[in-house]
């Protein structure tokens, strides 16, 4: 098997650090590997169970306003 070095340009794909290389029969398969949503990440983070300060605590109630 020959060594190949070279850059690959993704044409007008998002930006991304990292590629998926594949092989299927005699072509070389580079896939970007884009990053996930911003809701599949908060899904992997723990749950918080401290609880938050009343930041409203001291401040004067709200007029009605009507709209």
């Amino acid at each position: 098997m020959q060594s190949l070095v070279g850059v690959i340009r993704l044409g007008t794909e998002e930006p991304t650090t990292e590629v998926l290389l594949r092989k299927e029969g005699n072509r070389l398969i580079v896939e970007p590997i884009r990053p996930g949503s911003l809701l599949s990440l908060l899904a992997t983070l723990e749950e918080i169970t401290e609880n938050f300060p009343d930041v409203d605590e001291g401040l004067m109630l709200l007029d009605d306003i009507t709209l």
